[in-house]
This record gives C-alpha cells, structure tokens and sequence, in this order.
C-alpha cells in the first residue's frame, strides 16, 4: 500500500483482496481440517507412487512391468496351495491300498496266537482218550493248591452261557485235588481230565488258571493267568468254528 496514494489503493495494480480476521480463533477449526485432510491425502498419494515407481521407471513399461506381479502371485499361490494339502490330508484320509491275496498262501496258515493240540492223550472218565478229541471246548489247566475255585466257578457258568463243553485239567500234584475241585466248582458242567503223561503244561507253560480255548479244528488259543472278573462268553462262543 502506498501511504500517498488514495486509501485502500494499491499502486502495484494488484487486486483487491477481501481479508477476514475472526474475532474468535476457533471459527478457523472447519478451515484446519480441511487443511489436514489434503495433506493426508498427499502423503496416500505419494506412498502409493512409490510403491508403483519401479513399475513405471524405463524398462518395466507395457507387458514388462505386469510380468513381475503375475509370477509373484503364481509362486504364492502354489505356495499356499503345497501347505493346505500337507494340513489337510492325515493318516485317516490318506488313501490306503489293500494288497490282493497271494495264491500261493498256504491254506494252513494261522493267526501268530493260535496253537494246534498236541498228538497225546490223556484220561478222561478211567480211559485214555487224544488231547485232539476235545473240540469245541475250553480246558482249563488246574495248577495244585491253586485257591482258584471262583474262577473256576465263574468259567463254568460263562461255559454253560456259552453251550460248549469245559474239562478241568489236572496236573502233577494237583492231579489227586481235581475230583474235588471239580464236584465243589464245575457247576455239574465241568469234567475231570487228568493229565498224567504231563503233556500239556510244559507245552503251554500254565500261569495262574490257564484257559486253552479249543476250537472244532483241534487249534486253539491260551488265555493265561484269568484276571477277576474275565469275560469269556464271545470267545467260548466262537469254538464250534474252526480256528484257523
């Protein structure tokens, strides 16, 4: 402004410019905001050119530069897809492959438990009768003084349960206590068989009340030292079938 010139003129031809000073300084707070708002936008604007600079520098223009990005997102995409089927596929899910019999399995193979009855015999009712006549059975091996009678009390109810036969097998010195043990706890469906050419205990190794659960076929599984409260029904159940 020039102080010898006109009031409110300005001698360098500028124009005029309508300036309001607030009274109050929180009149400018809209103005501040809007201020603050286009700088924010600024600094999106220039974080979003750098991020895309190397995209358009020389060298990375047209298809060039879209060449990069597409093997970045193939290579995460294989990536992710190699980790979802390692989590997803277990070893219940997994498929398995059930390998078809072989011809030449011999037909007289059988489970690793099963045994066959020796050639021998033992006495049954005053006569010599073979261990491999007593099918379909179970022959419990009775050691001496072995305090054992409501186990054997309870394998001759399951036995009844069951409809097949059951034999109290005596052995070395417990061979004069098997007609007792046999009246007191054989439930008048056990009987007594003595075993005195002592064949069947060095062959099974008897521990506690063993149970040789005889199948039609003359094989048979050993059921050693019966916890309390054995279950024996669904075996003695399957032995008028062959075991093998």
């Amino acid at each position: 402004m020039s102080f010898a010139s006109e009031p409110g003129r300005d001698d360098s031809n500028l124009p005029p410019v309508n300036i309001v000073i607030p009274d109050d300084a929180r009149e400018l707070d809209r103005d501040v905001l809007a201020y603050r708002r286009e700088l924010r936008a600024r600094r999106r604007r220039q974080r979003l050119m750098r991020l895309f600079r190397p995209f358009t520098q020389r060298g990375f223009s047209g298809h060039a530069a879209v060449l990069p990005l597409i093997a970045t997102c193939v290579a995460l995409s294989l990536l992710a897809g190699a980790m979802l089927s390692v989590v997803t596929i277990g070893p219940a899910s997994a498929p398995t492959v059930t390998s078809p019999p072989q011809a030449s399995a011999s037909p007289a193979a059988r489970p690793a438990d099963l045994t066959s009855l020796p050639a021998a015999t033992v006495r049954l009712d005053g006569q010599a009768v073979p261990v491999r006549s007593l099918v379909s059975s179970a022959l419990a091996l009775v050691p001496a003084d072995c305090g054992c009678g409501p186990a054997l009390r309870r394998l001759a109810a399951q036995a009844t349960a069951a409809h097949v036969g059951l034999y109290f097998v005596g052995y070395g010195a417990a061979i004069p206590q098997l007609a007792d043990l046999t009246a007191r706890y054989g439930g008048g469906a056990a009987m007594a068989v003595y075993d005195t050419g002592d064949v069947l205990a060095p062959r099974y190794h008897p521990v506690g009340v063993t149970v040789l659960l005889v199948y039609s076929d003359a094989t048979a599984r050993v059921r050693r030292d019966l916890p309390p409260g054995f279950e024996l029904v669904p075996e003695l159940r399957q032995l008028t079938r062959p075991g093998a």
